[in-house]
């Protein structure tokens, strides 16, 4: 073979055997009976997101059965989801676009204002959470950039899947390019965080402003920081990326070197939407893996922590295992004999090697929104989930949010859900923010539905390039525009 031309060639070609190593790895045979429990997830799933959703105006609910309020990032999900139910015969096409045409004239109309009342968002951002039916502020919470994001990544691929000549296929792609196009992303960075550009503030109350927190560390915010610099009417700086790169901690964790983060949901977030193969920015590039790789080894990481076990906790295991972001059964301390176990509800539970939160909860999202990265463990994981605990844990709607094998109903009472003498403790709500990666990671694993159609819209590949990014797919995508 002859000598490669350069380094940068050099540089590209040891990159794909790469790529191509860590796909061989991470797809031996799979169990028995994998695909059709993979349909089995995926329709119970859909049916969360089309049997929740008001139909009359698009809003997701935050959680089911009894939801509370809608979540914008539920609807990002939500709208994500409609393709891929359309894709499978679960609903029409035209259903699909009903459902999308809907929801996206709804957030085109919902009043926007610096009013703490009466108003829906700001300067393009949404409000975390809406009231159900008006859509209207849900009490005193937050303009949230992070979620704000996932709105808009559902929202961006509603432009590019109904790419049809049809009247509510091109209102679609209109209002889609309207609402991504007033998000004033640049308002919401603050450029006195750090000297190398802005980062990206988390939240904004009309009470008192912005607040003090901004994106920063290794976390899920890739598809944030990639949509604010694609903007073609708001963008941040290109300098931005460079700010937030610069806050990563690489480390190593269960024999897995990776930039750390405990809840998987950040390793899981942005790549529902962004293909991680061979996908490099300067960092991912000095560390010579790309970012499926690095999904890949947190993964690893956190089952090999659920198994090494340290907190004694009832049934972790190879197979049972999973922390991210989820419900939890009480906000209780139990003291049993030597041990002291703290109990919560909602919280982003995780393991790293600088911090762990583990209190015995499990979340199925945790291994469903890591299939692509790791199916030879992750389908395993949902299998055995599904085996052990039955309905309990398993339902029409897919899977439950969480549960809890350690906690006793004699540790006192939960939150919601029940608490099973034998197996401890199981939500009776699902979470739109879970349920989507189970969903939709699962059709990237089997088709790369989603990847391959976010790879034509223009503003997240240039935000991806205005960040640094290279990967064969990004450099495709740049030669279609030139076609």
């Amino acid at each position: 073979m002859p000598p490669l031309a350069s380094p940068a060639a050099r540089g590209l070609f040891v990159l794909l055997a790469f790529t191509l190593l860590a796909g061989l790895r991470a797809s031996p045979a799979l169990p028995t009976g994998a695909p059709a429990f993979l349909d089995d997830v995926q329709l119970r799933t859909f049916r969360w997101f089309w049997d929740n959703t008001d139909p009359a105006t698009g809003l997701v609910p935050d959680r089911a059965p009894k939801p509370p309020f809608s979540s914008i990032a539920a609807i990002g999900f939500g709208l994500t989801a409609y393709g891929v139910g359309a894709e499978r015969g679960y609903v029409s096409r035209a259903e699909a676009a009903d459902r999308t045409l809907t929801t996206l004239r709804f957030l085109a109309r919902a009043p926007m204002s610096a009013s703490p009342q009466g108003t829906s968002g700001h300067r393009g951002f949404y409000y975390h959470f809406l009231q159900l039916g008006s859509g209207h502020r849900y009490k005193t919470n937050e303009l949230s950039s992070i979620d704000t994001a996932l709105l808009m990544l559902g929202v961006l691929f509603s432009h590019e899947y109904f790419d049809r000549d049809s009247p509510a296929e091109t209102e679609i792609r209109a209002l889609a390019e309207t609402l991504y196009r007033r998000v004033e992303w640049s308002w919401m960075a603050d450029p006195t965080q750090r000297p190398e550009g802005p980062l990206l503030r988390m939240a904004w109350r009309p009470e008192s402003g912005f607040g003090a927190s901004t994106y920063q560390g290794f976390d899920e915010a890739l598809f944030l920081y990639a949509l604010a610099l694609g903007s073609p009417t708001h963008p941040v700086s290109a300098e931005a990326w460079a700010a937030f790169t610069a806050t990563y901690r690489w480390d190593r964790f269960h024999g897995q070197e990776f930039v750390q983060f405990g809840p998987l949901f950040g390793y899981q977030y942005a790549h529902v939407w962004i293909d991680p193969r061979g996908l490099q920015d300067a960092f991912f590039r000095a560390k010579g893996i790309d970012a499926f790789t690095h999904s890949r080894r947190a993964t690893y990481a956190n089952r090999a922590h659920c198994i090494a076990n340290p907190g004694g906790f009832a049934d972790y295991g190879p197979d049972i295992w999973g922390l991210s972001a989820s419900d939890g059964p009480a906000m209780v301390t139990v003291t049993r004999g030597s041990r002291t176990l703290r109990f919560s509800t909602y919280e982003a539970r995780g393991a790293s090697s600088h911090h762990t939160h583990d209190d015995g909860t499990l979340t199925p999202t945790a291994a469903g929104g890591s299939i692509p990265f790791a199916p030879e463990i992750a389908i395993p994981a949902l299998m055995a989930m599904r085996d052990r605990y039955g309905d309990r844990v398993y339902n029409r709607h897919g899977f439950v949010d969480a549960f809890n094998p350690t906690y006793r109903a004699e540790f006192g009472p939960v939150e919601r859900g029940t608490v099973d003498p034998q197996h401890g403790w199981f939500d009776s709500d699902q979470l739109g923010i879970d349920q989507g990666p189970i969903l939709l990671m699962i059709e990237n694993h089997r088709t790369r539905f989603i990847w391959e159609t976010m790879r034509r819209n223009p503003h997240l590949v240039r935000g991806l390039l205005r960040a640094g990014f290279t990967a064969p797919w990004l450099a495709d995508a740049i030669a279609r525009t030139h076609e």
